[in-house]
Parts: structure tokens; sequence; C-alpha cells
């Protein structure tokens, strides 16, 4: 019954956040150069409050990965 009641109480509060944009993965981000992009943009605008979010982690991450396969591209790799 407790638990009831305590769900019951916290169900309103869940309401009044909105949802997050999602978690991209690093593959996601090597697929789409144009959200990687708008997300690296996002990071280093606001790097204190955005550089440790999965997100910011991830497009750094594929950033450097696109990085290295242009490299080799271009050296014939």
């Amino acid at each position: 019954m407790k638990r009831i009641a305590a769900f019951l109480l916290m169900l309103p509060l869940a309401a009044c956040f909105e949802p997050g944009e999602g978690t991209y993965t690093v593959s996601d981000y090597l697929a789409d150069d144009a959200l990687r992009a708008e997300q690296l943009a996002k990071c280093r605008e606001n790097p204190g409050q955005l550089a440790a979010t999965p997100n910011c982690e991830n497009a750094t991450e594929a950033d450097g990965k696109a990085r290295l396969q242009r490299m080799n591209k271009a050296l014939g790799g």
C-alpha cells in the first residue's frame, strides 16, 4: 500500500520534466557528419556542463575516428 501511495505521489512530478534528447552512439555520430558537427558545437559552446555527458564524449570519440579515417584515406590506405 505504501508503494502505491508513493508511486501516485511521484507520478505528477514525472510530468514536470522534459524528455532528454537521447544518447547517440559513436557509430551514430560516425554515420552522420551533420549530427556530429552539431553536437560538437554544443559541447564546445558549454564545456563546463556538457563535456562529461555521454553525447559529447561519443561525438568527440567519433570525431577522432573520422579524422583518422580521412587521414588514412588521404595517405592511400
